[in-house]
């Protein structure tokens, strides 16, 4: 894996305007930064999840147009964030075109910057810094990300004050593992969750059926 630069180039339009599995594949060693009052966290992404349109049964979109997943079927680039069993906020990059509901749900960063902030909102200063962002309601935790991202334009990276954006620091990944998303009941099929082979920061299984050929991404 190719070290993180200082700093980064804020990811376009053009980089989520594309099919969601390209996506998520090629989010992988971004990095996910939230700047608050608080101060800034952020995390290389190494686990991330695409759900795909309405045909996707474990897609909010599956029953069709909601006030919750408007979001979804709008521009490329911004936030999905929602609330998860009445406990966790959970982070997403809309995809693809506008009126064509798709995102990627990521799933888990290695803290980059901020560590201590992450453990401040985290209350629990004994965890591995892997452990910090393990876990899409965990990462959303240490990174501060509310509701009140929910919609936020993620290509813009303001000079001053809040912003939640993705930027590339030059990070190259050397091997990308692909298996079934978790935590899910309906899809199961679909490999479709990728992530850093061999990271620690991963929060699922790491092994066994999760290296697969493009072929059977797509379910072909």
């Amino acid at each position: 894996m190719t070290p993180a630069r200082p700093g980064g180039l804020v990811l376009p339009r053009s980089f989520y305007d594309r099919p969601t599995l390209d996506v998520a594949r090629d989010m992988l060693g971004k990095v996910l930064v939230h700047r608050t009052a608080d101060g800034l966290a952020a995390g290389m992404i190494v686990e991330a999840e695409a759900y795909i349109g309405e045909g996707d049964p474990a897609c909010h979109a599956a029953p069709g147009p909601t006030r919750r997943n408007e979001p979804l079927y709008g521009e490329s680039g911004h936030a999905y964030v929602y609330f998860n069993y009445g406990m966790h906020c959970l982070f997403n990059a809309v995809t693809e075109r506008r009126g064509f509901p798709a995102a990627v749900l990521v799933r888990a960063l290695e803290p980059v910057d901020g560590e201590a902030l992450m453990r401040r909102r985290r209350g629990r200063p004994q965890l591995s810094a892997c452990d910090l962002c393990r876990g899409p309601g965990n990462l959303a935790r240490a990174l501060g990300i509310t509701l009140a991202e929910n919609r936020a334009d993620l290509t813009r990276a303001p000079k001053r004050g809040a912003g939640l954006w993705i930027e590339d620091r030059g990070i190259e990944i050397d091997e990308v593992g692909w298996s079934p998303r978790m935590g899910i009941r309906l899809g199961t099929e679909h490999a479709w969750r990728c992530f850093v082979a061999g990271s620690s920061c991963v929060s699922g299984r790491r092994g066994g059926r999760e290296s697969r050929s493009r072929s059977q991404q797509e379910g072909a």
